[in-house]
């Protein structure tokens, strides 16, 4: 169609979507019919020229104009690899959300080198149980089987009893870590389930050493972890035939190219940490209507600015040991700390916010707010939760808030968010 698609979260609220459309511009916006009280009004409100509908069942006014169409479509629009196939945003730990512009190059390369690396063949079923407006079910999990044209058992939703029901009839689960910990929480899950099983994926966030490891003793298989993410899709996987090495994120894939550099971006030496730099036909065009972030985040030889920490061992896996940008992964969705901290900060008594991903069994991470008030005020944590449920996804809503005297600064007075991980995570 010569378009370019941009996914957003329907747990979205209108803040949110507002802020996404205003800075895409997009000429076209469906919406869900449950959300008609709102969207429709947000977009026209941004400029959007069309607005329509479209339900989880294919039915909507999206679908009423397709099927009014009277004359012959268009001929398809003739792209190339480096045209632009859909802005993804992502999260960062400065300013707001910014799109990232992924070509079809990009989507196309990541494909390929996955269905080689887990093996993928004719024969195949996906269980597929991963949001898609997420890169991870919208490209990797998608991509990897309709490139190998096999079928995939899609779950409207994560239902643990549901997943294992579908294992005897399936090859492959892909999932976040938040799944992995819900599955061996069912008493279901053993050798027998999974005998038909060939694959069990795992990524968006770090898989506990305890998951991966009790994953492994209930159900005989090793579950494979890999790295990526919006801008990139996958750069890393721990090997499908070989040894996968729990806690790392595996060599880099065919055609990628994965380094580990001071801050001076100069090439450390194995076994050294560093910042994690990707070059490769996987990496996003750049950033939408952003120069400035394109300047910052790639290098003067063409490597990509991960803001990941990682260190190699002598056999050429990656071990992620932290972010230099405070990004909370949790359950797999990106969190972006500032957005909560400006409407915490904004709340009567509020004197000042920190957000925080602490360790957490089932989340990966867990959002942690950390609060300092007025003398004498009293919070009410309930309320504050109950108000940051209408103006943001849930899965940004902290887990746990804390009053605290004060907040941990350094010598520039930069507050200390890692102080904060280690006290208050568990």
């Amino acid at each position: 169609m010569g378009v370019a698609f941009l996914p957003m979260n329907p747990a979205y609220r209108s803040d949110e979507v507002a802020y996404f459309l205003g800075d895409a511009e997009p000429c076209v916006a469906i919406g869900r019919p449950q959300d008609a009280g709102w969207f429709p009004s947000v977009a026209a409100g941004c400029g959007v020229a069309s607005v329509y509908e479209l339900d989880s069942d294919g039915g909507g006014s999206w679908a009423d104009l397709l099927d009014s169409e009277s004359q012959e479509p268009p001929p398809p629009a003739l792209t190339t690899g480096g045209d632009l196939a859909a802005l993804v945003y992502t999260s960062g730990t400065t300013g707001r959300s910014k799109g990232a512009m992924i070509t079809h190059r990009n989507m196309v390369s990541n494909a390929v080198a996955l269905q080689r690396a887990w093996g993928f063949v004719d024969t195949d079923v996906l269980i597929h149980a991963l949001p898609i407006f997420h890169v991870h079910g919208l490209f990797v999990a998608t991509h990897t089987a309709m490139l190998t044209g096999v079928p995939m058992l899609f779950h409207d939703t994560f239902d643990p009893a549901r997943v294992i029901a579908d294992l005897s009839s399936a090859t492959v689960f892909m999932g976040v870590p938040t799944m992995y910990t819900r599955l061996l929480a069912q008493p279901q899950l053993d050798v027998a389930a999974c005998a038909n099983m060939r694959l069990f994926v795992s990524g968006s966030a770090p898989l506990l050493a305890e998951t991966f490891r009790d994953f492994g003793e209930r159900t005989g298989h090793t579950v494979l972890e890999r790295y990526g993410m919006t801008e990139t899709g996958m750069n890393t996987s721990n090997p499908y035939i070989g040894e996968r090495k729990g806690g790392t994120v595996g060599p880099a894939l065919d055609g990628v190219g994965v380094r580990i550099v001071d801050d001076e971006d100069r090439v450390v030496p194995t076994g050294t940490v560093g910042g994690v730099q990707i070059k490769g036909p996987n990496v996003l065009l750049g950033y939408w209507r952003r120069p400035d972030k394109d300047a910052e985040e790639f290098t003067a030889d063409g490597w990509f600015r991960t803001g990941d920490v990682g260190v190699f061992d002598s056999d050429g896996y990656l071990e992620l040991v932290g972010r230099s940008k405070d990004l909370v992964i949790s359950g797999g969705y990106n969190v972006y700390p500032k957005e909560i901290e400006l409407l915490l900060d904004e709340m009567p008594g509020i004197v000042e916010s920190a957000v925080v991903g602490v360790p957490d069994a089932d989340f990966g991470e867990a959002v942690t707010a950390l609060i300092t008030v007025e003398p004498g005020f009293v919070l009410d944590v309930a309320a504050v939760i109950t108000e940051l449920k209408t103006r943001l996804a849930s899965f940004k809503v902290p887990k746990r808030i804390h009053v605290v005297d004060e907040l941990p600064r350094n010598a520039m007075g930069k507050v200390q968010k890692n102080v904060l991980r280690a006290d208050f995570g568990p």
